[in-house]
C-alpha cells in the first residue's frame, strides 16, 4: 500500500506499508525532505509498526513525533507522516486520485440554485456522480442567508422587494450575500470527505480553496485567504466561503466573489451593524469588497474562463450537462423547502 503527501511549500513524504491482522505493518517512509540524524527515519517507521489500521491522525502523529525525539526535519513535520499513512491506507485522497467534472446546469433562479446544491451533493456522497465543480449562473436577483441566520436581523425584505431579490436560505452556515446576475461568481465544489481527511474544518477551506488564489494572482489579483473563510487582497475582501459536510461522506463547499457591486443595493438590503464590522477595521460594508472586474478589467466570462481552465489544468476537468433526472428532483425540492416561508424563516 502506497500513500504521498505533499507538504504545501515543503517536500514529499511516502509511506509504503502493508495491513496483517488490523494493524499497520513493514512501514517504510521515504522522500525528498531532509533529516538530521538518519537514524530518527527509521524510529519513526519502527513505531507506527503494529498500529491499528484505524487510528486517528492524531494518534499517527503523537507517534511519529515521540519517535522522532530531537531530530531536525525539514521540509516536513510529523503531521505530514502522518497525511502519508492516511493514504496509504486508503482514508485519505488527494485531487489527483478523483475525476473531476463540470456541471454546467444553466441560468437558475435562487430556489433552484439552493435545491441544485443540494441534490448534487447527495448525489456525489451516494456515489452516483463524481466529485463536481459548478459555476452558479443567476437568473434572477437573490438575497441568501447562512443557516443559521436570523432573517429578521439580516435581510430588510421590503428593501429585497423594492430590488426584485428574493430572499432563500441555503444549507451551510455563514453571512448574509446580495447577488445580481452577471455581478457575482459563485462557484460550489462536491468533494469526498476524505479530500479533507485530517484536516481541521477552518484548514479545510483554505486547501479546497487554494486553486482559486492560484487562479486570481494569475490574472494579476494579490489574493490570499483570511481565516476563517474570506478570499481578500490589499484592496478589501473579494469573496467568502461555506461548507456543509453531509453524512454521506460528502463536503459540499461553496464560494461566492464580487465580480461587481451595488453598493447601494446591498447597503439598503442588508442589515450590516456596527458590530459585524468592529474588527475589519472599516465603516462600512462598501468600503469591505473590493470586487474582480475593478482590479483585472477583464469580463466576467473570461474571469471564469481562467478559473476554470487552471483547475482543468491543476486537477482534470470533464464538462457534463445536467440531467433530467437531477432537475426533477432539484425542482421538487425548491418548492417543497427553498420556496417554503417556513423554511427561510426558521430562525426568527
Amino acid at each position: 500500500m502506497h500513500g504521498e503527501y505533499k507538504v504545501s511549500g515543503g517536500k514529499l513524504v511516502v509511506a509504503d506499508l502493508e495491513v496483517v491482522d488490523g494493524a499497520i505493518r513493514d512501514v517504510v517512509l521515504s522522500g525528498d525532505f531532509f533529516l538530521e540524524p538518519d537514524e530518527a527515519l527509521g524510529d519513526m517507521s519502527e513505531a507506527l509498526e503494529g498500529l491499528p489500521a484505524d487510528a486517528s491522525l492524531g494518534s499517527l502523529v503523537e507517534t511519529v513525533d515521540r519517535a522522532r525525539g530531537d531530530a531536525v526535519m525539514v521540509g516536513f513535520d510529523p503531521p505530514a507522516v502522518a497525511h502519508a499513512v492516511l493514504r496509504a491506507l486508503g482514508r485519505s485522497t488527494a485531487w489527483h486520485d478523483h475525476s473531476f467534472e463540470l456541471l454546467e446546469a444553466g441560468h437558475q433562479h435562487p430556489a433552484m440554485q439552493m435545491a441544485v446544491d443540494e441534490v448534487v451533493a447527495r448525489q456525489v456522497g451516494d456515489g452516483l456522480r463524481s466529485p463536481t465543480l459548478r459555476v452558479w449562473e443567476w437568473a434572477s436577483n437573490a438575497v441568501i442567508i447562512g443557516s443559521f441566520q436570523s432573517l429578521s436581523n439580516e435581510v430588510d425584505v421590503e428593501a429585497a422587494t423594492r430590488h426584485e431579490a428574493t430572499v432563500v436560505r441555503r444549507i451551510s452556515g455563514g453571512g448574509a450575500m446580495f447577488v445580481e446576475p452577471g455581478n457575482t461568481i459563485t462557484y460550489s465544489l462536491y468533494v469526498p470527505a476524505t479530500l479533507v481527511e485530517g484536516l481541521s474544518f477552518a484548514d479545510s477551506y483554505a486547501f479546497l480553496d487554494a486553486w482559486v488564489i492560484r487562479a486570481l494572482r494569475e490574472l494579476g489579483v494579490e489574493a490570499t485567504y483570511v481565516p476563517l473563510n474570506d478570499i481578500a487582497s490589499p484592496l478589501g475582501k473579494i469573496g467568502g466561503a461555506a461548507q456543509k459536510r453531509l453524512a454521506s461522506g460528502v463536503v459540499l463547499h461553496h464560494v461566492t466573489m464580487s465580480y461587481d457591486m451595488d453598493a447601494a443595493a446591498m447597503l439598503d438590503i442588508l442589515r450590516i451593524g456596527r458590530e459585524k464590522l468592529s474588527d475589519k477595521g472599516h465603516v462600512s460594508a462598501a468600503k469591505r469588497v473590493d470586487p474582480i472586474r475593478s482590479q483585472t478589467g477583464m469580463s466576467r466570462a473570461d474571469v471564469v474562463s481562467a478559473m476554470l481552465g487552471h483547475f482543468e489544468a491543476s486537477y482534470g476537468l470533464t464538462t457534463v450537462q445536467i440531467d433530467d433526472t437531477t432537475l426533477e428532483q432539484a425542482s421538487a425540492l425548491a418548492v417543497s423547502k427553498y420556496q417554503d416561508p417556513g423554511w427561510t424563516a426558521r430562525v426568527p
